[in-house]
C-alpha cells in the first residue's frame, strides 16, 4: 500500500488531478514517499459493482471496499477529494455511456418486475447518494479556513451582493408533519437487536431485520406526513405567486438519497398539479417519474401535443421559478441533483438574497426547505442580513466546524432504515422479545425513516470539539435543541463530558436558530467562533460560512480524525464541479481551483511525517504551506474567463513555488540539493510554459467521455505543456 492515496473521483476535481497528480509523485518521491490512487469515481464504483457483466480486462476491483478497511487503520493517510453522491438521472447517465463503451452493464431498472430486475436495481440503489463518504469516514470532522486563505480572503475581499430591509425573500418550512415534528429518540443501555416493520391491522408486514446496536447507541425514528408536505407545497406555491418572488426547492437529494428525491418529486407533482390530475394515467404510461425531475418529464411527454399545451398552461399560471440556467431554460425543478441546499442557499443569500428567474434577471425568492431540522438556519441567516446589511469579508472573523459524522452518524446514515409507505399503518421498530423501541402510525405516501448515532463516535466528537477549543481559544456553541428528540439525547452525552473535564465554562449550547444568530454577530465583529455540530450541519454550515467568508467552500481545510489514529484530509465541495466540465468541454478552460487540494496535500505529508517518523515529508509539507501562500500572495488562482490563467498554470505556479522553497530551505540539504535544479527549470521555463498552455485553450477539448474520461485524451487536455511534462517528467 502507498504511504498516501489519493483517490480518483469525477468532473472537476478528477481532471485537475490528471494535472496536478504528477506534480505531487514527483516531488514526493525525493522524500521517500509513494502516492498511489484509489478509484471511487462513479464510473469505478459502477464497473466494479457488476464483474459478471463484463470482460477480464475490463473489470475493476472495489477500491472503495478496500478505502472502508484502509480507514479503520492507523496506516491510513487518504487524501479524499469531492465525488459524484449520484442521483438517478445521473446513475442512468453513467450507466449509458459506460455502454457505449462497450461495458455490457444492465440497464437501471426504472421498474423492476422480476427478480432479476429487481437484484440488479439493489445493486444500483447501492451506488446513489451518499454511497462513499459514509464508508470513508471513520472519524469525526475538523473544518476551517486555512489562516493562508482566510487572511487573502480578508485582503482581497469578494463582491457581496446587498441586502434591503425589506427584501421579499424568504423560507418556508412546514410547521408540522415533518421529520422535525415527529421526531423520538432513545439511547439504549446494553446491544440491542431490531427488526422495523409495518403493522397493518395486527399483520406484521417486515421492512428491515437484522439490525444491532452497541450499548451507548442514540437511536431515532421519524416520518414525514405526504399529506401534510403536499397541502405545505400548494399553499406555499399559491403564496409564491402573491408575493411576486421566485419559487425556489432546497433539497439534499443526493446525500438523502432515499428521503428527498421523494420529497422533491411531490414538489415536481404539487407544481403540475392540474397536469398531474387530468394526465396522470397518460404519464405514466410513457414513464412519468416525477422524483427524476421535470427536465426528465417533459422529456417523455414532448410528442403528446395534448400534455405539453397544458404544461404550458400551468407553467404560465404559476410563479416563476428559480433558475440553474436561465439561458438554457433549466429550472429548480428539472433535475434533483442540480439544487442542493448546502451550495444554492448560501449562493442566494451571498448575492443579497437574490436568485436567478427565467427572464434572465435576479429577483427575490421563497426558498421552500420542507423539513423544519435546519431551515431555521437559514431562515435566521436571511433575516440577521436584512436587519444588519451584508457581510464584510475584509473584517469578518471565521466559524471553524466540529462536526459529529463517524460511523455513519445521524440521518446521512439512515439510507437502509429509510421507506416510502404504500399501504396505511403503524411503523413498528421492535425489539427481540417483541418490545416497542419506537413506532408511528403512518398513511399511504409518508416517510418513514430511522437513524441512529454510536456512542464511540459521540464522545470522539466532543473530545474533538474540546481540543479544538483549547488550540483556538475563541468562542465554541454545541449547535443542538434541548427541544428536539435527537439533541435531547446527544446532550446528555455533552454535559458530563465537558463537566468531567473542566470545561464546561468554555462552550454553549444552544438551537440551531440561536446558534446562528450568535456566530453571525461574533464574525461581524471580527471575531472567531467553533460551530460543533452533528453530521447534516456539518455539511450546511461548511459551505454557508466560507462561501459568506471566502466566496467558496472549495477552499476549506477539511480533516477527519479518523478514530484509530489515521487520517483522512478532504479537499472541499464539488457542487460546481459540472459547469467547470461544461466550460472545458467548450473551451478548453478549466477554472477549478485546487486550493483545496493544496491545503490537504499540506496537513497529510505533515501527518504522514509525525505517524512514520519522516522527516523529509514535514519538510515537503512546510514547503506546500509556502506554495500555497504563492499563490495567493501573487495572484496564481484560476480565472473564470477563457483565453486567462486556468487550473493548469495555477499548477505550475504551485510547482514552481513549493520547489523554490524546498530549494530555499536549510533543514534537509539533501532535499535542498534535489530540487535547486527543478526550481530553475521551472523559473526560466516560465514564459515558454504559460505560452504552451494559453495555446491550449479556446478549443473544444475531448476528453473521451464525462463520467468515464479516457485517460490518454484527458492527460493530452490537461497537460498541455510539453515543457513543464519534461521538467516534471
Amino acid at each position: 500500500m502507498s504511504d498516501i492515496i489519493y483517490t480518483k473521483v469525477d468532473e472537476a476535481p478528477e481532471l485537475a488531478s490528471a494535472s496536478f497528480l504528477p506534480i505531487i509523485q514527483k516531488f514526493a518521491a525525493a522524500a521517500g514517499v509513494s502516492v498511489g490512487t484509489k478509484d471511487i469515481s462513479l464510473a469505478g464504483r459502477i464497473l466494479a459493482t457488476f464483474p459478471e457483466h463484463l470482460t477480464e480486462d475490463q473489470r475493476q476491483s472495489d477500491d472503495l471496499a478496500e478505502l472502508g478497511e484502509l480507514v479503520k487503520t492507523p496506516d491510513a493517510n487518504v487524501i479524499k477529494l469531492p465525488n459524484i453522491s449520484a442521483s438517478v438521472p445521473q446513475l442512468v447517465a453513467a450507466v449509458k455511456e459506460l455502454q457505449s463503451q462497450g461495458y455490457a452493464l444492465p440497464d437501471y431498472p426504472e421498474t423492476p418486475t422480476t427478480d432479476e430486475e429487481r437484484a440488479v436495481r439493489l445493486k444500483y440503489d447501492g451506488l446513489k447518494g451518499s454511497a462513499v463518504n459514509p464508508v470513508l469516514r471513520e472519524g469525526n470532522s475538523d473544518r476551517r479556513a486555512a489562516k493562508a486563505v482566510k487572511s487573502f480572503a480578508q485582503k482581497n475581499p469578494h463582491r457581496m451582493g446587498d441586502w434591503s430591509a425589506d427584501s421579499k425573500t424568504r423560507v418556508a418550512a412546514m410547521s408540522g408533519g415533518d421529520f422535525f415534528s415527529n421526531e423520538v429518540s432513545v439511547t439504549l443501555d446494553k446491544e440491542t437487536k431490531v427488526m422495523i416493520v409495518l403493522d397493518i391491522n395486527g399483520r406484521q408486514n417486515l421492512l428491515k431485520e437484522g439490525i444491532t446496536y452497541p450499548a451507548g447507541t442514540v437511536v431515532d425514528a421519524t416520518f414525514m406526513s405526504a399529506k401534510a408536505l403536499d397541502a405545505f407545497l400548494a399553499d406555499e406555491i399559491e403564496k409564491t405567486k402573491a408575493e411576486g418572488t421566485l419559487f425556489s426547492l432546497h433539497m439534499k437529494a443526493t446525500m438523502m438519497k432515499v428521503s428527498d428525491p421523494i420529497i422533491f418529486g411531490h414538489a415536481v407533482k404539487a407544481f403540475l398539479a392540474p397536469v398531474f390530475e387530468k394526465h396522470g394515467a397518460a404519464m405514466a404510461e410513457l414513464g412519468v417519474n416525477p422524483n427524476s425531475g421535470l427536465g426528465d418529464l417533459l422529456a417523455r411527454v414532448k410528442d403528446d401535443a395534448a400534455i405539453m399545451a397544458d404544461i404550458d398552461a400551468c407553467m404560465a399560471s404559476r410563479p416563476p421559478l428559480y433558475m440553474v440556467d436561465s439561458d438554457k431554460g433549466i429550472t429548480n425543478l428539472h433535475v434533483p441533483s442540480d439544487v442542493i441546499i448546502d451550495a444554492s442557499m448560501p449562493a442566494l443569500i451571498r448575492a443579497g438574497g437574490k436568485g436567478w428567474g427565467p427572464d434572465g434577471t435576479e429577483s427575490d425568492a421563497n426558498c421552500v426547505i420542507p423539513d423544519n431540522s435546519y431551515a431555521p438556519v437559514y431562515d435566521e441567516t436571511i433575516k440577521f442580513f436584512k436587519e444588519n446589511g451584508k457581510l464584510n469579508p475584509a473584517t469578518a472573523g471565521t466559524v471553524q466546524n466540529v462536526g459529529l459524522m463517524a460511523q455513519k452518524a445521524e440521518e446521512y446514515g439512515s439510507h437502509p432504515t429509510t421507506f416510502e409507505i404504500h399501504k396505511a399503518g403503524t411503523v413498528k421498530m421492535l425489539l427481540e422479545d417483541g418490545t416497542v423501541l419506537h413506532e408511528h402510525k403512518v398513511e399511504v405516501g409518508d416517510i418513514w425513516r430511522s437513524a441512529s448515532a454510536r456512542k464511540a463516535p459521540i464522545e470522539d466528537w466532543v473530545n474533538l470539539a474540546i481540543a479544538r477549543q483549547k488550540a483556538e481559544g475563541c468562542e465554541a456553541i454545541f449547535w443542538l435543541d434541548e427541544n428536539r428528540a435527537h439533541d435531547a439525547q446527544l446532550i446528555a452525552y455533552v454535559k458530563p463530558i465537558l463537566e468531567a473535564q473542566g470545561v464546561a465554562d468554555k462552550f454553549k449550547i444552544m438551537a440551531p436558530r440561536e446558534a446562528t444568530r450568535a456566530s453571525l454577530e461574533t464574525i461581524t465583529a471580527g471575531k472567531n467562533s467553533i460551530a460543533i455540530t452533528g453530521n447534516v450541519l456539518r455539511d450546511y454550515l461548511t459551505d454557508l460560512f466560507p462561501i459568506l467568508e471566502l466566496a467558496t467552500s472549495a477552499k476549506m481545510l477539511s480533516i477527519v480524525k479518523l478514530m484509530n489514529s489515521g487520517g483522512l484530509f478532504e479537499t472541499g465541495a464539488g457542487g460546481s464541479a459540472p459547469k467547470h466540465v461544461q466550460q472545458l468541454v467548450e473551451e478548453n478552460h478549466l477554472r477549478w481551483d485546487s486550493l483545496g487540494e493544496f491545503c490537504a496535500l499540506g496537513e497529510s505529508l505533515t501527518f504522514l511525517a509525525d505517524a512514520k517518523n519522516n522527516e523529509k515529508a514535514r519538510v515537503l509539507g512546510q514547503a506546500v504551506d509556502a506554495a500555497t501562500q504563492g499563490i495567493l500572495d501573487h495572484g496564481h488562482s484560476p480565472s473564470r474567463k477563457v483565453g486567462e490563467p486556468d487550473n493548469r498554470d495555477s499548477h505550475y505556479w504551485f510547482a514552481r513555488y513549493w520547489a523554490e522553497a524546498l530549494a530555499s530551505q536549510n533543514s534537509d540539504a539533501e532535499l535542498a540539493a534535489y530540487f535547486a535544479p527543478v526550481a530553475e527549470a521551472l523559473r526560466t521555463s516560465e514564459a515558454k510554459i504559460i505560452a504552451e498552455l494559453a495555446a491550449a485553450q479556446g478549443a473544444p477539448a475531448d476528453l473521451g467521455g464525462y463520467y468515464h474520461t479516457d485517460a490518454a485524451k484527458t492527460d493530452a487536455v490537461m497537460r498541455a505543456s510539453a515543457t513543464l511534462n519534461a521538467i516534471i517528467g
